[in-house]
């Protein structure tokens, strides 16, 4: 996935796809922890129990929100890694399931916004990997 090298076109690339995923997965997992009954029904239907609904809202409700909040780059890179399982287990779950296409895609697409947040992030949201050194000889 290659984003313009544009630091204005990044940035507004990077804003727009984080506040479309943090607005979904933040009001699916409310809809998740309020047990709204299309939740529950699609659930159901996949072969959840209905306390998943609990789990998966925390932890969306949570991403969405670490995603936004200045800092925490570490987190962010769970909170991102957590967006995709979910995502990727829900296209997953419903295209097994016999579901509609559709059904299929749209976790897909929210995927595709995901990426773009996380390929687009600035680089102070970056964790840095740590460099190992070997050790010094006496």
């Amino acid at each position: 996935m290659v984003i313009s090298s544009s630091p204005i076109v990044r940035k507004a690339a990077y804003w727009a796809s984080t506040a479309f995923a943090a607005l979904v997965l933040g009001a699916a997992g409310a809809a998740d922890l309020m047990r709204a009954s299309a939740v529950m029904e699609s659930l159901a239907r996949l072969g959840y129990p209905a306390y998943f609904a609990t789990i998966l809202g925390m932890w969306e409700v949570l991403g969405a929100a670490t995603v936004l909040v200045p800092g925490l780059p570490r987190l962010k890179e769970w909170a991102y890694a957590g967006m995709f399982f979910t995502l990727t287990g829900a296209a997953l779950s419903h295209g097994a399931s016999g579901d509609p296409v559709g059904r299929t895609l749209v976790p897909l697409v929210l995927l595709g916004a995901v990426l773009v947040s996380w390929s687009t992030r600035p680089v102070r949201r970056v964790v840095l990997p740590v460099e190992i050194s070997a050790p010094r000889a006496a």
